[in-house]
């Protein structure tokens, strides 16, 4: 089956790969499991870049969250599709990309009823070069110290997204 339309892959409860979806059918109410992952980027000093959903997100619009995340294609490596998803939302190039939480999964509902259901491996890398945000992805972003964002995190969680808030502690 070919289709110009992003898809992910569908996991069984254990993890397993079980088939593919379009993104834009998948995200719903009712969200099967699949999978996604998330990266932190940090830069020369140790910042974390953090950035606000754009407001034309279809899931936690205008939420500020982890660099960036999104999902492998059925037949990619997920490394690779880190190095891809940072060129396409931030047209940033990863040095020392690393995988530090391989098991990381969660469920989370967003106000207007949207469902996040995945087995999302996190990832770190540094910057190596600078930061070219595609509006259509990201709203705004920024450089933070990181115990910083963890106390703002941990004071306002609803300003920020719940897979950064859960991540974030454990990196």
């Amino acid at each position: 089956m070919t289709s110009d339309t992003e898809q992910v892959v569908l996991l069984s409860d254990d993890g397993a790969p079980i088939g593919v979806a379009d993104k834009h059918e998948v995200h719903t109410d009712d969200t099967p499991l699949h999978l996604a992952f998330s990266c932190h980027v940090f830069d020369e000093t140790g910042r974390i870049l953090v950035t606000r959903r754009a407001l034309t997100k279809r899931a936690w619009p205008g939420v500020w969250t982890n660099s960036f995340c999104g999902h492998p294609g059925p037949d990619e490596e997920l490394a690779d599709a880190v190095t891809r998803r940072a060129r396409e939302e931030l047209g940033l190039e990863l040095a020392g990309l690393e995988l530090v939480l391989p098991d990381f999964r969660y469920l989370a509902i967003d106000a207007s009823g949207i469902v996040e259901n995945e087995i999302c491996p996190v990832y770190t890398a540094r910057a190596a070069g600078a930061v070219l945000a595609n509006p259509a992805e990201v709203a705004e972003w920024r450089w933070a110290d990181t115990a910083e964002l963890q106390l703002a995190v941990s004071l306002t969680p609803w300003a920020f997204s719940p897979w950064l808030a859960l991540q974030l502690p454990q990196l």
